[in-house]
């Protein structure tokens, strides 16, 4: 694995970590619970879906799992904007974690598209 992959997953991983240390601070009122298990759920694809596509064995696999992994940093990105708007008080605190998640997808975007010039 080089190290600009390593990097990726390195950054997937604490992105993911902090998700599950910032959904302490959200509200347990029933709306927010499904928002953000969904949150979690999408954010651990991201990771998941990359640690795939690195197991891949074909440049159409490996294409093929970062594109889902691009999808669920944007589904992330979603959950985490929607917990925001509805919980104005934590939404300081969200912020950095919705700029990672943006910048997330525009890296695994790169990789993809860096992959089929190839």
């Amino acid at each position: 694995m080089t190290e600009k992959r390593r990097e990726i997953h390195g950054r997937i991983y604490k992105f993911v970590l902090a998700i599950l240390n910032s959904v302490k601070i959200i509200s347990k009122a029933s709306e927010n619970i499904i928002l953000v298990k969904q949150l979690v759920r999408s954010a651990a694809a991201i990771g998941a879906n990359a640690l795939e596509a690195d197991g891949s064995e074909t440049k159409k696999e490996f294409i093929h799992r970062f594109t889902i992994s691009k999808k669920e940093a944007k589904e992330t990105h979603y959950w985490l904007s929607l917990i925001s708007d509805h919980n104005p008080s934590i939404k300081a605190k969200l912020s950095p974690l919705l700029d990672e998640s943006r910048q997330l997808v525009l890296i695994i975007s790169k990789i993809i598209i860096n992959t089929k010039r190839k």
